[in-house]
């Protein structure tokens, strides 16, 4: 009887290890983690000590070799390089706040091409890196052909034929009971092509009858509601009193003058996350990793979400544990890639790459249950901000809002 060879991986800006976890379930081997977060090192070691962490968690601190070295690995020999390099360069909020973002000139880029040295040291039989859509924005996508002209520097040195396939897609088509679209470049040594697989649930109001329904908050969560609020999911700050009287599903636009609360702000002159709430018969909404006091998602009864609420609406087991505070542990979760697509897009590379067979179901996502309530009845809004009911101005557009035109004021001061 033949046994399949060993896949080994290599993880990069590892955090708590959400695709690594994935990519485990499709059968990778990690041989190197490296992370320079000290909270997200101390999670890895408590869910895998089996798992390497690099001496250095800065990449720029070890060269490509010394990293290969610490895999106990030399050049061809690593089936997959995975990560994702910080996305703040490249993310659409930046964009809608200053009308445009530092991107490539933004030092935090610098890691992308750390990624690269590393491909070309490595040589890896596939590469896979995941980042937000802002990297492949039309006419703003610096940081996309950044990529594919390195690969083919790559190319043309080392012999290789690693063509970028640059695919975006929604967590939630594909089980993850969060909506929260991504892009992944996925490339292979010997220039496979790849090409993702269909959609394996829909939105059944759209598509009754196409295939299984969206996985829901509900389906993730229903069970860990919290009847005595402990404090760590008490809102706090000026707005959490606000919270009882937006109904789930909704955000602070309910209480603009285009919907049917009160008009307490003005039309889309806040993050999307501002106050936004759960409802338990959809999808979540995209899990932040800056929370704040106002920054949601908020669980459907108006308080904060529990740690263990926000690592089930990623995909992670209920046995993960997590190192650090809070707010660590928040940012942590926020940052990863679900689990469970990583474990989707790690068995979809053993098909397509390595002409394996494969399961289609994931381990990963929740089941489906189906004692879902009714939504919650929102509550009058307090007195305290019915002095902020009024006529408010929309938002003028990306760019132009209050912060770039005190930024744009500053700079004709200098001039």
């Amino acid at each position: 009887m033949s046994t399949k060879p060993a896949k080994y991986m290599m993880s990069l800006f590892s955090g708590a290890g959400g695709l690594d976890l994935g990519l485990k379930a499709a059968g990778f081997i990690n041989k190197l983690c490296v992370e320079i977060d000290t909270a997200a090192q101390n999670t890895i070691i408590l869910n895998h000590p089996q798992w390497k962490l690099a001496s250095q968690g800065d990449i720029h601190a070890l060269t490509p070799k010394e990293l290969l070295d610490e895999a106990g690995l030399k050049p061809r020999e690593l089936t997959l390089l995975a990560g994702g390099p910080p996305c703040q360069p490249f993310s659409k909020s930046g964009y809608w706040a200053t009308g445009d973002t530092n991107r490539l000139t933004d030092p935090r880029a610098k890691t992308l091409k750390a990624y690269l040295d590393i491909v070309g040291e490595a040589l890896p039989e596939v590469i896979l890196l995941e980042n937000v859509k802002g990297i492949a924005f039309s006419e703003k996508d610096e940081g996309l052909q950044f990529f594919i002209d390195e690969l083919n520097n790559i190319n043309r040195v080392k012999k290789t034929n690693y063509h970028p396939n640059v695919i975006g897609l929604n967590a939630v088509d594909y089980g993850v009971p969060q909506s929260r679209e991504r892009v992944f470049i996925i490339a292979s040594r010997d220039g496979k092509h790849f090409k993702l697989p269909s959609p394996t649930h829909f939105d059944p109001e759209k598509c009754p009858d196409q295939g299984l329904p969206y996985l829901t908050a509900w389906d993730a969560i229903g069970d860990l509601d919290v009847d005595i609020w402990l404090d760590e999911v008490k809102p706090s700050g000026k707005w959490a009193d606000l919270l009882p009287s937006i109904p789930e599903g909704q955000n602070y636009l309910w209480h603009t003058e285009r919907m049917g609360g009160i008009p307490l702000f003005g039309w889309r002159t806040r993050f999307w996350s501002f106050l936004l709430k759960l409802a338990k018969n959809k999808p979540s909404w995209t899990i932040q990793a800056q929370p704040g006091p106002a920054t949601g998602p908020f669980h459907w009864k108006g308080r904060l979400l529990s740690i263990r609420e926000l690592a089930r609406l990623q995909t992670f087991p209920d046995s993960y544990e997590f190192a650090g505070d809070r707010r660590a542990v928040h940012m942590q979760i926020g940052n990863a890639v679900p689990p469970a697509i990583g474990e989707f897009l790690g068995l979809e590379i053993c098909r397509q790459f390595f002409g394996e067979s494969v399961r289609r179901r994931l381990e990963l996502i929740p089941e489906k249950r189906t004692d879902c309530p009714p939504l919650e009845t929102p509550k009058a809004v307090p007195k305290k901000y019915l002095s902020l009911q009024g006529a408010h101005g929309a938002h003028p557009g990306p760019g132009k809002g209050p912060g770039a035109q005190k930024r744009e004021q500053k700079a004709h001061a200098n001039v």
